[in-house]
């Protein structure tokens, strides 16, 4: 645990029921809780002020109820989950410069940790908008992969740009100069008063081609600091074989 003192920051984990590789994907048993639970167990775990659960869905609001997890009820109309993050900081009424932390509701593995880090890192660069988290790569197979969202920093530790393609290119193989590749992981931190402007943003061609939301924020001209993790935290769940793989993981602790 680091020494610093770490912000005051809220979790919010948006979770909707629609999903086409694993449906109903939030309320799937994992070792014998919903997983939406499971994610904000471990969101609880962080140093975060409070965590709370953003649906489209009564069943998900009643899973959330039955454990006693806060749940607000959010439209459900929204394209983004950054968009469901705004309409969640005007019902909780908070502040401009509050913090908020998005945890993915599908990561029943997120070191709790990882979700401080994003926040004091948010609250060390008080010049941006938005903090995330990426982690170094060397495997090419992953490099070129375009499920695997890479980002170039500039020397401050802010994003450039982030692509699905291989970033930085490498010309010159030969080169005696190392190049890093890093890999994105999606967890943000952002202040309250972007969220209410981000969702006011129009869609940004970078961010229609590449299909990744937070080129928006960058196209803007808004900053987002980049954390450099340590360590690859467990990969989260987007197939039926990721829903066992954890289950396996969580069953036999």
């Amino acid at each position: 645990m680091s020494e610093k003192i770490t912000p005051d920051f809220f979790v919010v984990i948006p979770a909707r029921l629609g999903s086409t590789r694993l449906p109903r994907k939030p309320l799937a048993d994992i070792a014998g809780k919903p997983m939406v639970i499971r994610v904000a167990e471990r969101a609880k775990q962080s140093l975060a002020h409070s965590v709370v659960v953003a649906t489209d869905s009564p069943e998900i609001e009643a899973a959330c109820n039955e454990y006693r997890i806060e749940c607000l009820l959010t439209s459900p109309d929204h394209p983004t989950g950054t968009d469901r993050l705004a309409e969640v900081a005007q019902l909780l009424k908070l502040p401009a410069d509050a913090l908020v932390v998005n945890v993915q509701g599908d990561e029943p593995l997120i070191p709790p940790e990882l979700i401080n880090q994003v926040a004091q890192t948010l609250a060390e660069n008080t010049q941006c908008a938005i903090s995330t988290v990426a982690v170094p790569i060397a495997d090419h197979a992953e490099i070129d992969n375009p499920n695997v969202v890479k980002v170039v920093l500039n020397r401050a530790g802010e994003a450039l740009y982030f692509s699905r393609a291989p970033i930085p290119f490498v010309r010159d193989t030969q080169s005696v100069h190392k190049t890093e590749h890093l890999r994105h992981l999606g967890i943000y931190a952002y202040r309250a008063d972007f969220l209410q402007a981000y969702s006011r943003l129009e869609p940004a061609p970078p961010e229609q081609a590449e299909a990744l939301e937070q080129l928006r924020a960058l196209w803007n001209g808004y900053r987002i600091a980049v954390h450099i993790a340590s360590e690859t935290p467990p990969a989260g769940i987007d197939t039926p074989e990721d829903l066992e793989r954890v289950r396996r993981l969580l069953e036999v602790k």
